[in-house]
């Protein structure tokens, strides 16, 4: 929740849209999804796909544009309220000032756990609590207010942005980021404007993450990635992912943003998925493949062929069929 606050007519004023079915003086200060949405909570319908999840809302405002079907739900109605709930993102949590920049490596607000080790060119930023026995190699950078467990190790390179949070026993090796901006625009006028980034990333117990590893905080809330779970080289983990325990992420997966994985699922190399979906737990996805919508249980998963994409669906509508076209073709040869 934030600090601060606004009620639904100083956004409507800000926004340039007609309230509905709300109180001008109702407080606002947070913004959620749909479905986890409450009294005090701003969320935004911009896709049909997810009418459903508006009219079963609670949210105490929800942004819409004027072709959206919400009778008696409180509602902004305006042009773009994809953009309009970025603003609301950047208004209710706008980004920190870093705490003055120091000569000494170790910000004088840091917090270090019994028999750290914090090697020359490393730094730790302000209010950062460092668990027990962690290792800090050279050229290691931990932000303001991160949280680093007992038992971790950082190689050289590794960037935790501010708020990044990691459990204990965690090993990240050189050149990862943690903690970046999600890719996320919203177009305006023809212009890419960007969509602020508030959230954080969690990184819980027995996590071990490959070199050059990028994992994006939430655009609200977290990222997660859970107990126990191998995360290989070259991987791409985008804003409010959230992967469930003892998974293995191998090299160059991209996981795109707000999808969910299972607990003990594995995403083998090259592996891409769209946003969104849902990898249900014990799966296993084959190299190269690229998952598109949600996957049950169990499900072992493969294959993806670059080619023009309407001759892709082609031939993906013919394949469909083959099983059957060859039942048939067995039962003429009975036949003949």
């Amino acid at each position: 929740m934030s600090q601060l606050a606004f009620t639904a007519q100083e956004l409507a004023a800000r926004l340039g849209g007609v309230l509905h079915d709300c109180p001008p003086d109702r407080s606002l200060t947070e913004v959620k999804p749909l479905e986890e949405a409450g009294a005090l909570a701003v969320s935004f319908l911009a896709n049909p796909r997810y009418h459903r999840k508006a009219l079963a809302s609670e949210a105490g405002l929800i942004l819409v544009d004027a072709k959206a079907e919400l009778e008696g739900k409180p509602r902004l109605v305006m042009e773009n309220p994809y953009w309009g709930f970025a603003q609301v993102v950047g208004w209710l949590f706008p980004e920190p000032e870093p705490a003055p920049w120091s000569h000494h490596p170790i910000h004088a607000t840091a917090k270090l756990g019994a028999g750290v080790r914090v090697a020359p060119g490393a730094t730790v930023g302000a209010r950062a609590v460092i668990g027990d026995r962690t290792v800090i190699h050279p050229g290691v950078h931990i932000g303001d207010d991160c949280e680093v467990g007992e038992g971790c190790e950082l190689f050289s390179g590794v960037v935790l942005y501010r708020r990044t949070r990691l459990g204990d026993r965690v090993r990240i090796h050189a050149n990862s980021v943690i903690g970046s901006d999600g890719y996320g625009y919203a177009t305006v006028n023809g212009r890419h404007e960007k969509i602020p980034q508030a959230g954080y990333v969690v990184l819980a117990d027995d996590v071990e993450v490959g070199a050059c590893v990028t994992v994006d905080r939430g655009v609200i809330g977290p990222t997660v990635i859970g107990r126990g779970t191998k995360v290989d080289n070259l991987c791409q983990i985008a804003h409010n992912v959230e992967i469930g325990e003892h998974c293995l992420i191998v090299s160059q997966v991209g996981i795109s943003g707000s999808t969910t994985l299972g607990d003990h699922v594995t995403l083998a190399g090259k592996v891409g998925t769209a946003g969104h979906i849902h990898i249900g737990s014990r799966s296993i996805v084959s190299g190269n493949s690229m998952v598109a919508k949600d996957v049950p249980e169990g499900s072992f998963l493969s294959g993806y062929l670059a080619r023009p994409h309407r001759q892709w669906m082609e031939c993906q509508a013919a394949l469909n069929r083959l099983p059957g076209l060859i039942r048939r073709l067995g039962r003429l040869a009975k036949e003949g």
